[in-house]
C-alpha cells in the first residue's frame, strides 16, 4: 500500500466501513443490493447510508485494494457490476472492527424528545398526538425488525448479525415502553395545569417573571 493509500485508509469514515462490512459476509452484491440489505439490518441499529453514498464508498474502497468489481457477462439483459471484498479489505475491516477505541459512545438524536423539550411552545393535544404516531411508526419498525430476524434465523453466515437484530428488538420495545410513559407523563402534567392557562407565556405578568429569573442566573440544570 503506498502512503497515500495508507493516509486514506486512516481518513475512512464509518460508512465507508460499513459498506465493507456489508461486502464481508459471503457473496458478491450490486450496489443496489447493499443498499437492500443496511436497509434491512443496518438501519435498525445504525443507520442505512443512501445509495449515493453506498457508491461513493465502493469507489473509495477499490481505489484503497480493499473490494474489487466486475461486470456481469451477456447472460444478463441488464449489465450490473457487482462488488467483493478483497483480502486486504477483510484483513483491514477485522482490524478496524477490533479498535475498541474507534467504537465511541452511543449517539441519540431523538427528533420527538427535541418538541417535548420545546412543550411549553406547543398545545398538549398536539404533543400526545406527536407521541402516538410515534408509538404506531415504532411499531411498525418493531415489526420490520422481527421479519428481518426471521431471514436470518438459521444462517450460519448471519448469526453475528441476528445477534444485533435481536438487540435491536429489544431496544425498539424499549422505546414503545418510554413512549407510553411518555403519554402518562404528558397527562399528569395537563392535570397539574390550570385550565386554560396560555402556551406560549403571554399571560400577563408572566414574561416579566421569566425575565427576572433569567436575570437572577436561573435555569433548569446545574451550572
Amino acid at each position: 500500500m503506498t502512503s497515500s493509500q495508507e493516509a486514506k485508509k486512516q481518513e475512512l469514515p464509518p460508512t465507508a466501513w460499513a459498506v465493507l462490512g456489508l461486502l464481508s459476509f459471503p457473496g458478491e452484491r450490486t450496489g443496489y443490493e447493499l443498499k437492500k440489505w443496511a436497509d434491512s439490518s443496518l438501519r435498525f441499529f445504525y443507520w442505512s447510508p443512501a445509495i449515493s453514498q453506498i457508491y461513493a464508498e465502493l469507489r473509495r474502497l477499490e481505489e484503497l485494494g480493499y473490494a474489487a468489481s466486475a461486470r456481469s457477462g451477456p447472460e444478463e439483459a441488464r449489465a450490473k457490476r457487482r462488488y467483493a471484498i478483497t483480502d486486504a479489505g477483510r484483513e483491514a475491516l477485522a482490524g478496524w472492527a477490533a479498535d475498541t477505541a474507534e467504537a465511541g459512545p452511543p449517539v441519540l438524536k431523538h427528533g420527538l424528545l427535541l418538541r417535548i423539550w420545546l412543550g411549553h411552545l406547543a398545545e398538549p393535544e398536539r404533543l400526545r398526538a406527536m407521541v402516538g404516531e410515534h408509538v404506531e411508526r415504532t411499531r411498525d419498525e418493531l415489526a420490520a425488525v422481527r421479519e428481518a430476524m426471521e431471514q436470518a434465523s438459521g444462517v450460519p453466515e448471519w448469526a453475528f448479525p441476528a445477534l444485533a437484530l435481536r438487540w435491536s428488538e429489544r431496544q425498539h420495545l424499549a422505546e414503545l415502553e418510554l413512549a407510553e410513559a411518555l403519554l402518562d407523563d404528558l397527562a399528569g402534567l395537563a392535570e397539574a395545569e390550570p385550565a386554560g392557562r396560555p402556551r406560549s407565556g403571554s399571560e400577563p405578568g408572566r414574561e416579566a417573571d421569566a425575565a427576572g429569573r433569567q436575570g437572577d442566573g436561573d435555569a433548569p440544570t446545574p451550572g
